[in-house]
């Protein structure tokens, strides 16, 4: 069967990121949902869409759907899917479940209900069924379940697509990759111009933006689930993992001056294994300082930052002030006509940074409801009453940037 239906889940903010990825990757019929993306394409788009998809943290392929009422329908529902395409009784199986205005009050019983049926189908016809694991299941059964329709889907990623293989240890308040990857994606980078990350942490945009620039795929370095599938295709998964293969090593010179700064010895400790892990050392650049004193060694033509906004970290209203006041005084000295994209999570601090917001994308990072802001820096524009926009230190109050 050529036309699998298949759901890419993404970071509530970025669908349109992730639509313009599975475009590119020749999806057909591919529809925005709220943090994710429906789509239609053969067995090897969805291979590829694991391997290549920035943005998405999840890509799953439907079973089945239809109707259920009752638990003996969601028992037959999930009976009639022929499991033993995807495992074998020697594999391992985990069920998800998401549940809403159904006649199940919460996730644990329907999903019980589906690894029922799965197990039930297998005794039946093995006279031995798959043992479930939850924490690296050979196939993970996900039931979307909204009033009385059904939805069957097996998840082809396995872990969550932002994770890479190049991080493993985390900063305390780090960027999600697949976030990180789908915010440069709403940019105007051109992935060769000049970037750098003032506040860099453990090097998320930074990583992110070479593998862009260098037109590698960001699940190189990982496995999928459905590579352990009774049915795969290992020869085009073959394929499709080769071509992303040269298309690397082809990128690998297209590296343009990526530069990272922060203050935090350990953050940067972070970042160079990150950065070794991802084969890309000597291609970063990381120094280590106060925003305010860094002098980047090449002027930046784009600056992405995801500065503290006190959610996670819990700083001193006084000292995020402080921080977001450093920053613009980094922009204002050493970004003069650079396009700066600054993640805000507290529409009170971007005052700070002295310089009027353009654009203002709404994105979720984890619970926090944020704005991806786009600023010119360094010309003189005008307010609107005539008056030349503010330099270095807080100013623009009537500007929340958020």
């Amino acid at each position: 069967m050529n036309d699998h239906r298949y759901y890419a889940a993404c970071t509530l903010g970025l669908e349109q990121a992730l639509h313009d990825e599975l475009k590119a990757l020749g999806a057909g019929n591919v529809q925005i949902r709220r943090g994710a993306c429906e789509f239609r394409g053969d067995r090897a788009l969805g291979y590829a869409a694991c391997l290549w998809l920035r943005s998405a943290v999840r890509v799953q392929e439907e079973l089945l759907r239809g109707r259920v009422r009752d638990r003996d329908d969601l028992y037959d529902f999930a009976r009639s899917v022929d499991w033993s395409r995807s495992i074998t009784t020697l594999q391992t199986l985990a069920v998800d479940a998401s549940v809403r205005d159904s006649f199940a009050n919460d996730t644990r019983f329907p999903a019980l209900v589906v690894k029922d049926a799965i197990c039930d189908q297998f005794r039946e016809a093995k006279n031995k069924r798959p043992d479930v694991d939850r924490e690296r299941p050979d196939l993970i059964a996900k039931l979307v379940l909204h009033a009385d329709q059904a939805i069957l889907y097996r998840d082809l990623s396995g872990e969550p697509l932002h994770k890479r293989g190049y991080r493993e240890i985390q900063h305390k308040s780090p960027l999600n990759e697949a976030l990180a990857a789908g915010l440069l994606l709403a940019t105007d980078w051109d992935k060769k111009e000049p970037l750098c990350d003032p506040m860099c942490g453990s090097a998320t945009f930074l990583v992110e933006a070479a593998f862009l620039a260098m037109d590698r795929a960001p699940g190189l370095a990982r496995s999928f689930s459905f590579e352990r599938f009774v049915d795969a295709d290992l020869d085009a998964w073959r394929t499709i993992y080769d071509d992303a293969e040269r298309r690397s090593i082809a990128g690998a010179s297209k590296c343009p001056t990526l530069l990272g700064n922060d203050r935090h010895s350990g953050a940067l400790s972070i970042a160079e294994i990150a950065i070794d892990a991802a084969g890309l050392k000597g291609k970063v650049r990381l120094q280590e300082g106060d925003c305010a004193e860094f002098v980047p060694a090449v002027a930046p033509s784009v600056v992405v930052v995801n500065p503290p906004y006190g959610e996670r970290l819990d700083a001193p209203t006084e000292e995020l002030a402080a921080d977001w006041s450093g920053l613009g005084r980094f922009f204002h000295q050493r970004c003069q006509g650079a396009r700066a994209y600054v993640l805000s999570g507290n529409p009170e601090l971007t005052r700070h940074l002295g310089l009027r917001a353009g654009n203002k994308m709404p994105v979720r990072n984890g619970p926090i409801e944020c704005r991806w802001i786009r600023y010119e820096i360094g010309h003189k524009t005008r307010q609107a009453d005539g008056e030349t926009a503010p330099q270095p230190g807080p100013a623009d109050r009537n500007d929340p940037s958020s």
